[in-house]
């Protein structure tokens, strides 16, 4: 006999209170809520600089260095890596950029139409410590050695500076770092675009590599997947405000392409730098800049602070979106703003810790978010998939929604991925282990693993819960 769905259910909106509107220097209320229509505004435009800014920094750079200095990838092979694991991060970026304006809501509360409200801790978590903590303490230490390389003042004082700048953008909220981003990308692209042409006319594109061969060439595929897919999660926190109408195509083009443009130009010129000879013993952001003169190596210093700032200053405020997202009750009308807050207090002390040995983990940390961001992706965007032609905005805030197949399937398909796969210094996986030459593909098959398993299960309970839920406005 034939089974049906359980019918349709109706769900309360959890809607952000709050007077907030276009207002930057003002504290945005409220957490993960859902942002009401009469308080959305922008223009899809916006996303450009949004994406550009935050990539214009010394974390970007060095991702050239590590597949030519460090890898060991002739510049050609770096190129195409470059191109292949940052395309693929960028078209997921615009993809899951273009659905904010449709809910209002930031990327990890759209993440509980797959994952269910307890099982989409697992992501949201995730996210809120790679974001929050890893990312922030990351980034704090280039734009701590680029100050201390400008000004030399003590190491410790310059990490101080940069992370109360931080700290202060993303405590605010949506309104001051989309502002800051738009006015810092002036700065940061003139200084930037000057050093990248110099970097590129003196560079020397003859060089062979090392002999990284395709398991070289894969280890940079996924790390530039891993640095461009890092902003994923945090998609729709920045396309939420939009209008509800506003074109997706729109939204997904100028996020992605911000995306793309700055991590592969960026990308290059540090791949390009390491040809340039350099004095011994200078830490990674001096020996960039050490061959483009007092007056743009000076600039350019500065600049890799400002885009330290850029970057954090995003990572730290999705970060605290995300721990909100997870589903605590914090009675705060400022609770983004007083997470955020926490997160860089911690993220202060890791990267305290981190100053004498900065970049020694960078690539390890890389691979370590394609790990989790790839079966994360194919968990969502196969439900996204499936649930085409469904009514599914009242999932996004049904306390009753707990299935398991998101978190299961995701859970799964890290753990097989890892165990097989993983090529780095902490554990080297089976496969790579015994044919040295497949690289790192850690992140596309744990993309395949929970896509594939998620398809499966959601099959077992398509008539166990209901298919559709509709989300109705408080008073509506």
């Amino acid at each position: 006999m034939a089974t049906t769905s359980p019918a349709s259910e109706t769900v309360a909106a959890d809607v952000r209170g709050g007077t907030y509107g276009t207002k930057v220097i003002a504290v945005e209320p409220g957490g993960a809520e859902m942002v009401p229509p009469d308080e959305r505004h922008g223009k899809p435009i916006q996303l450009l600089w949004t994406r550009l800014s935050p990539n214009l920094e010394y974390a970007t750079v060095f991702l050239g260095v590590l597949a030519t200095g460090i890898i060991g990838l002739s510049f050609t092979q770096a190129f195409f890596a470059i191109l292949l694991g940052t395309g693929l991060g960028a078209f997921s970026h615009a993809v899951l950029s273009a659905r904010g304006p449709q809910y209002g809501v930031p990327q990890m509360v759209l993440s509980r139409i797959a994952f269910g409200w307890r099982g989409n801790a697992l992501p949201a978590g995730l996210n809120a410590v790679v974001a929050g903590i890893g990312w922030f303490a990351v980034n704090s230490v280039s734009g701590a050695l680029a100050l201390n390389s400008l000004t030399s003042l003590p190491s410790w004082l310059c990490l101080l500076v940069v992370v109360v700048a931080q700290i202060v953008i993303a405590f605010f909220g949506h309104n001051l770092v989309q502002a800051f981003e738009k006015y810092a990308l002036p700065v940061l692209g003139v200084i930037f675009a000057i050093a990248c042409v110099l970097t590129f006319l003196k560079a020397d594109y003859s060089a062979d590599g090392t002999g990284a061969g395709i398991g070289g060439f894969l280890i940079i595929v996924g790390a530039t997947f891993g640095y461009a897919a890092g902003w994923n999660p945090y998609a729709s926190d920045y396309t939420r405000y939009l209008p509800a109408d506003t074109p997706k195509v729109k939204v997904g083009l100028f996020a992605g392409l911000g995306v793309f443009l700055s991590c592969v130009v960026l990308e290059l010129a540090g791949a390009a730098s390491t040809s340039i000879v350099t004095d011994a013993g200078l830490n990674p952001t001096t020996a960039f800049t050490s061959h483009l003169g007092t007056v743009v190596g000076d600039l350019t210093l500065l600049a890799i602070a400002l885009g330290a700032v850029a970057a954090n200053a995003i990572n730290i405020y999705s970060g605290a979106l995300s721990f909100t997202a997870m589903g605590f009750r914090i009675p705060l009308k400022a609770a983004r703003a007083v997470t955020a807050l926490g997160f860089g207090v911690i993220g202060l002390v890791l990267a305290w810790s981190a100053l004498d040995d900065a970049g020694a983990s960078y690539e390890n940390f890389l691979l370590v978010i394609s790990y989790w961001i790839g079966p994360w992706l194919g968990v969502y965007f196969t439900d996204q998939y499936l649930r085409r032609g469904h009514r599914v905005d009242g999932f996004l805030f049904d306390t009753k929604h707990n299935p398991y197949a998101g978190w299961v399937a995701m859970a799964i398909g890290i753990v097989v991925s890892v165990a097989l796969f993983s090529n780095e210094s902490f554990y080297t996986g089976v496969v790579p282990k015994a044919v040295p030459e497949v690289g790192d593909i850690t992140f596309f098959v744990g993309f395949l693993v929970a896509a594939a398993l998620y398809a499966v299960l959601s099959a077992t309970l398509r008539n166990r819960e209901p298919q559709d839920a509709v989300l109705v406005m408080p008073g509506g």
